[in-house]
């Protein structure tokens, strides 16, 4: 089986100028992380892993370092990874001054019967399974400060439609084995209330992985996808015969009809094929394949590369 793997760094509002460049080559380098895991003969659960601990570390991405701010100023993390093989899952909610959620999340997965941890069990479960504490202004960003205040003035963090904070960080991949796995990580929407979780820890909207069908990672107003399962819907229609692009399409076009909510999707297939789509303005995103890398942050755009 020849590897794959894709990620996304978020459906959003247009991308200004000045980070274009900085978003591009950050998601390139995520991918090809992944890449390099999977062709050494890793494991698709490590791969997912691996690209989206690259996009926490990276203060351009809504994850990690550079989360957006809550309504109290804080940085509140959710994150989610499954392995298509047998179903496992771990997911992790609300949780702070951590580097990386979706290690904690993995560890979720591998470490606990649980599939699922929140706020101060999983601050708990972090400190026993030895992940450092680092001081929560380490996670903030000087752009979150000030997208927030934008934020308070203008009240729209809770417009249903809310086009914009539509960021969140994921990756879906195929092995040399044949099995899949999704990982998603994200701090949410800016100005969100304490406690607010939104769909990336909840398997099933933020994504799923099984073997017998794919992978998927969705970003996009996180209410919206809760409502639909636009993870579960997307590869139900996959199930149903319909190619990757035609379920990606159906199920973003019901969240919109439906909820006015913008989104997007990145999936692979157990044969390894692939797709991205979106309904958001942009969406920056990466797959590697047979050794090209393949990316593009706007509609219509795809750059491809040789992989040395």
């Amino acid at each position: 089986m020849n590897p794959v793997i894709v990620v996304h760094g978020g459906g959003s509002s247009s991308i200004s100028k000045e980070r274009k460049e900085c978003v591009r080559q950050g998601i390139m380098r995520a991918a090809t992380v992944g890449y390099n895991i999977l062709k050494e003969g890793g494991s698709a659960v490590d791969a997912v892993e691996g690209a989206v601990i690259v996009l926490e570390n990276d203060p351009e991405f809504n994850a990690g370092c550079g989360s957006v701010l809550n309504v109290n100023g804080d940085v509140e993390m959710d994150a989610s990874i499954m392995d298509g093989k047998d179903l496992s899952t771990g997911a992790v909610s609300a949780v702070r001054c951590i580097a990386n959620p979706i290690k904690l999340a993995r560890l979720v997965m591998d470490k606990t019967p649980h599939c699922f941890l929140t706020d101060q069990g999983a601050a708990k479960f972090a400190a026993a399974m030895g992940i450092p504490q680092i001081p929560g202004e380490q996670l903030v960003t000087e752009r979150n400060i000030k997208r927030l205040e934008k934020e308070k003035r203008e009240k729209g963090a809770q417009k249903p439609d809310c086009k914009k904070n539509l960021g969140t960080v994921g990756a879906v991949a195929l092995d040399c084995k044949g099995n899949v796995a999704y990982a998603t990580s994200t701090g949410g929407i800016v100005n969100k209330m304490f406690g607010r979780v939104g769909d990336s820890p909840c398997v099933g909207s933020g994504g799923y992985a099984d073997n017998n069908i794919g992978a998927i990672s969705t970003t996009g107003h996180g209410e919206s996808i809760l409502k639909v399962n636009l993870a579960r819907l997307a590869l139900f229609h996959v199930e149903q015969g319909k190619t990757l692009e035609e379920a990606a399409n159906l199920s973003l076009g019901y969240m919109k009809s439906r909820l006015k909510g913008l989104g997007g999707v990145i999936l692979v297939d157990k044969t390894g094929g692939w797709v991205v789509k979106w309904t958001s303005t942009s969406m920056p995103w990466a797959a590697a394949k047979e050794g090209k890398l393949y990316s593009g942050i706007d509609v219509g755009e795809t750059t491809t590369t040789d992989l040395a």
